[in-house]
């Protein structure tokens, strides 16, 4: 209630999300959201329905759509300069769960709090995905523990087709030491290849890494470097998430990734738990 106080981020245990989203709306508070918006799609709609109820402002904070490489490959994709996409694979890694966890961190593991590790950190990927390809028809997933048994799982694969036909691969571990190409999209008339964009390739990035390469099928085929760098860590990347929503509050402008959008990527992540947990496709959209 404190009038000093125009907005507020909330990053709590998820599954607190809800209520304190929609205490932060009946206050008048503008929101932004720290991923996944909630681990129910029911808490999903209680804060869809405060917000569009109160009229504030809220966004959720995926980095992933503050980075220029990610900003830019969509731009290429949505132009068509890689014609027809026919299979994008996103990876999401961190080693989170090969290092002890100091108590105000545990609650990451606990499957109350957060359901999972696939749950706390694909919803990054998932976001992507929607914000590249827009809404998937069906998935099918294995998700479990492959290498720790600290959390519910560390581990997860979910294989998303598109109504026109398109597989996007999503690649989420928890357990994973370094790694290098983070996003290929593969086009009829063009390949993009990320190297950077995930806690076990940002800050483990040669030196001669190269964030963002395109071929073109033109005459002649080549390959191109882009001219983007790579930040100095993921902490950065994810530093970068608040000005831009700030300077979307003080021009009163639409969020980048709404509240309506947050949904849709927990919906995307909880069908993969039901693919896995039931070992069959599942379609969208959920029941």
């Amino acid at each position: 209630g404190r009038r000093d106080v125009d907005a507020v981020i909330v990053a709590s245990e998820t599954n607190r999300h809800a209520e304190l989203c929609v205490q932060a709306a009946e206050a008048g508070k503008a929101i932004l959201l720290q991923k996944p918006m909630a681990l129910t799609l029911a808490d999903c709609d209680r804060i869809i329905a405060a917000v569009e109820r109160t009229g504030v402002h809220f966004q959720m904070a995926y980095q992933m759509r503050c980075d220029p490489v990610n900003q830019a490959m969509v731009a290429m994709v949505h132009a068509g300069e890689l014609g027809r996409i026919g299979v994008v694979r996103r990876r999401h890694c961190i080693n989170f769960l090969f290092h002890p966890l100091p108590p105000e961190l545990r609650w990451h593991i606990d499957p109350v709090a957060n359901l999972g590790m696939f749950m706390d950190d694909a919803s990054h990927a998932a976001d992507f995905l929607y914000w590249l390809l827009g809404r998937p028809a069906s998935v099918v997933a294995e998700i479990d523990n492959v290498l720790t048994h600290v959390a519910p799982d560390d581990t997860g694969i979910a294989i998303y087709r598109y109504p026109d036909g398109a597989m996007a691969i999503l690649f989420n571990g928890s357990a994973i030491l370094a790694g290098e190409n983070t996003t290929e999209i593969y086009g009829d008339q063009g390949v993009l290849i990320q190297n950077y964009g995930d806690g076990v390739s940002t800050p483990f990035a040669e030196p001669d890494s190269v964030a963002l390469k395109r071929y073109w099928r033109g005459e002649p085929p080549r390959w191109e470097r882009l001219p983007f760098g790579i930040p100095r860590s993921h902490g950065e990347r994810i530093a970068a998430v608040p000005r831009p929503w700030l300077d979307l509050l003080r021009a009163d402008a639409e969020p980048t990734c709404g509240a309506r959008d947050g949904r849709v990527a927990v919906e995307m992540v909880l069908a993969a738990y039901r693919s896995a947990a039931e070992g069959r496709r599942v379609t969208f959209p959920l029941a």
